[in-house]
């Protein structure tokens, strides 16, 4: 008889995890907004306008499901939320990452409660985590793309300088990029050019996919593309020197990252060390560090050790942290 609670929260905890998995692995955006295109092509025949692609394209972009509403009327700073998502270049939804954050506070408070922790310290914990976990996947996600796409830009635009030295366009050599780069910035560079052919100004289309990606390097980009429309000049050049420092930047932030890898190793293991000695010994004698739930001192103790804590890393984080 004593097993069934255990039974209940293990069964309810895997069926949190599939549930997971289906939102994370369910029906795609893309292929249903596939299917809608389709069908739209079907209704206007062979003969349809590009016009009425470009609408159905639209109209198909703005629905969502269920899922997708709740969690913009639940979730704090939806569309924030949403842009992160953008960024991430994944085909994650905000329903799917409601679904997230839910299923995550559920199973880590349930097995909490079943470590015989307090019911309200599980249930914040287990808020903690559901909320954490999924923000810094996104977060992680962003940042690799983001690497990615910094890594490579200078080759991008030395490989515009080239089309422009060659006598093409500024629309044209970007159509070019986007096609012989892979990556995130073939994507970005695709991205724009569907702009353009839907009507967008060049200065309008990049600043859209600039106002996305959050980088200096490419808000450079923009800027000096801007500047030599409005004063004129030798762009190709321009954009050589930009690729140029560019790359010089980048080598900068990877010696930094160098110099500064030992200081961030000890942060994290002065910031870890607390909590792990208070597991191991929550393991040894959980009754011992109960006390630091129940008695008040103990409490202000814990709360001001976690103040001073937090402080003390977020000096440390600045410390380690250089603009270029």
């Amino acid at each position: 008889m004593d097993m069934m609670p255990i039974l209940a929260v293990g069964v309810g905890a895997l069926g949190v995890l599939v549930l997971l998995a289906f939102a994370f692995t369910g029906p795609s955006p893309e292929r249903a907004r596939t299917r809608r295109l389709a069908s739209v092509r079907e209704r206007h025949g062979e003969s349809a306008d590009p016009f009425s692609a470009v609408q159905a394209r639209r109209i198909a972009a703005t629905r969502g499901t269920r899922m997708d509403a709740a969690a913009m009327r639940y979730l704090p700073r939806p569309d924030a939320l949403k842009k992160r998502l953008a960024m991430t270049g994944k085909s994650w939804t905000m329903g799917q990452y409601g679904a997230a954050t839910v299923g995550c506070a559920a199973v880590v408070a349930a097995m909490l409660i079943l470590l015989n922790l307090p019911v309200a310290l599980s249930l914040l914990l287990g808020v903690a985590v559901g909320a954490g976990i999924p923000h810094m996947t996104v977060g992680f996600h962003i940042k690799r793309r983001v690497a990615k796409f910094t890594a490579k830009f200078p080759d991008a635009i030395e490989l515009l300088v080239r089309g422009l030295r060659s006598g093409l366009p500024i629309t044209e050599t970007i159509g070019v990029v986007g096609q012989e780069i892979d990556g995130p910035i073939g994507v970005e560079f695709r991205a724009i050019t569907d702009r353009m052919r839907i009507g967008r100004t060049l200065d309008a289309a990049l600043q859209e996919t600039a106002d996305r990606l959050g980088t200096p390097e490419f808000q450079f980009f923009v800027i000096s593309i801007a500047i030599q429309r409005e004063t004129g000049g030798n762009l190709a050049e321009t954009l050589a020197n930009l690729a140029t420092v560019l790359r010089t930047r980048f080598q900068m932030k990877l010696k930094i990252k160098a110099m500064s890898s030992e200081s961030k190793a000890s942060a994290y293991i002065v910031g870890a060390l607390p909590f792990i000695v208070f597991s191991m010994i929550w393991m040894i004698n959980p009754s011992y560090m109960q006390n630091f739930f129940v008695d008040p001192r103990l409490i202000i103790a814990g709360v001001g050790g976690l103040v001073w804590m937090g402080i003390g890393v977020f000096i440390m984080a600045k410390m380690v942290s250089f603009e270029i």
